[in-house]
């Protein structure tokens, strides 16, 4: 997802929040204006009823008998089964309920009245359906109601872009500065163009955690450059010394083996100062080329054959001439002497078989893989005579470089599987 999708949801989001909190307010504005208007009415009938009954009640304490009611479309009643549409046997159900719905549309108030002394009681009972206002105006009040909502939604969602837009402005352009930045090139010199708030506040903590990146890419940078330099020209003036020591006819067989042993340690140290630079650049100046693979695996295998010196183990190498992979030329040299070498150590007596399988380098060896282990920094096995950094150093350039490769173990011998191109390559 890009940063300008990112930044549109974001935006997106505040507008809906915003249109859906006005359109929840104008809902309850409407359900509050229905409610009201339904309750101012009944008020209106139970206030015109009161009056009558108070009428009603004066007039029975004069006279001892009632009256006619003044209100044209109320009516007196002494006894409740005279009362229409069965509101009798409604009124004994619920003694307490003072509004009843009729048949065809006909709604009804009820006042009880109450005389004094051992008179029996009676009931007013005012018929509304001609004088009710509200029920007939539902329709525009609703259609009211719904227009206005909508208006208000509109307006919200209006407003909501616009204040959504101003408010994430600043914070989209931080976006875009950290999202097209790279490690050589780092934005500086941007936190005084915010505003001095949240956003304000996190630029300029951007901005200094920047520069503490920045100084540290250079001095990761220098680091890299002096060590190839300090390290490289004491390994080579070792090794140009073991080539001139080893020329020589008047050593001893017990010379000869140990400085054997010096020039292979400086060779092992050589590969492992070349990996550790290898792994430091994050500049990805390392570029993939056709590289022949026959001529790298064959120098890997004479660089590592002294580690089977005094063993019973051969080699069968089965890679045709044509083969080629596309990879950096050190980083496929890096991988194939560590995974070579490993399977030298750690393989048993037997033959170790060099060979391609379905577009992957295959490399099987007798022996039981260790399992994950052996990939984490500083862990070795009692036969290795390194400090546990090769398979450490392998997966990383495997996963920096999307190099597949896969170890299959069934506890007898062990399979490697390389895959000679990233899966963008290959996939050509």
């Amino acid at each position: 997802m890009s940063a300008a999708s990112r930044r549109h949801r974001l935006r997106d989001r505040l507008m809906l929040a915003f249109s859906g909190f006005a359109l929840l307010v104008a809902l309850l504005y409407g359900f509050y204006v229905v409610l009201f208007v339904y309750l101012v009415e009944d008020a209106v009938f139970q206030g015109l009823l009161e009056d009558e009954a108070a009428a009603q009640l004066a007039h029975h304490a004069e006279t001892g008998a009632w009256t006619a009611p003044a209100l044209r479309f109320v009516a007196l009643h002494v006894d409740p089964a005279t009362f229409p549409d069965a509101l009798g046997a409604r009124l004994a159900e619920s003694p307490w309920r003072r509004e009843f719905p009729g048949e065809a549309g006909r709604h009804y108030h009820l006042q009880p009245l109450e005389p004094a002394g051992a008179a029996a009681p009676a009931w007013l009972l005012a018929e509304v359906s001609q004088q009710l206002v509200v029920r007939p105006m539902r329709g525009g009040i609703a259609q009211w109601l719904g227009w206005s909502g909508l208006a208000v939604t509109l307006l919200a969602l209006l407003l909501g872009a616009w204040l959504a837009r101003r408010m994430t402005a600043p914070l989209s352009r931080l976006a875009a500065l950290v999202d097209d930045a790279t490690p050589t090139q780092l934005p500086a010199g941007f936190a005084d163009g915010f505003p001095d708030n949240e956003v304000g506040t996190l630029a300029r903590g951007l901005e200094r955690l920047i520069g503490r990146v920045d100084a540290f890419v250079v001095r990761e940078r220098e680091f890299t450059r002096d060590a190839s330099h300090e390290l490289r020209t004491p390994l080579a003036v070792i090794l140009s010394a073991c080539e001139r020591l080893g020329a020589r006819t008047d050593l001893g067989l017990d010379a000869q083996r140990q400085l054997e042993h010096v020039r292979q340690s400086a060779q092992q140290l050589e590969r492992t100062v070349a990996a550790l630079l290898a792994l430091a650049r994050e500049d990805g100046t390392e570029t993939a080329t056709d590289i022949a693979l026959l001529p790298v695996l064959e120098r890997v295998i004479v660089d590592q054959a002294p580690l089977l010196d005094g063993r019973d183990v051969s080699i069968r190498v089965d890679v045709p001439d044509a083969t080629q992979a596309r990879l950096p030329a050190t980083v496929l040299h890096i991988v194939l002497s560590n995974l070579v070498g490993n399977a030298f150590i750690h393989g048993g007596a037997g033959e170790v078989v060099i060979d391609i399988d379905a577009g992957c380098l295959r490399i099987a060896n007798v022996g039981a893989w260790p399992g994950d282990a052996a990939f984490q920094p500083f862990v070795k096995g009692e036969a290795s005579a390194g400090v546990g950094l090769g398979l450490a150093i392998v997966r990383r350039l495997c996963a920096r470089h999307r190099i597949a490769l896969r170890f299959e173990s069934d506890g007898i011998a062990t399979v490697v599987h390389l895959a000679l191109s990233p899966p963008d390559d290959a996939a050509r």
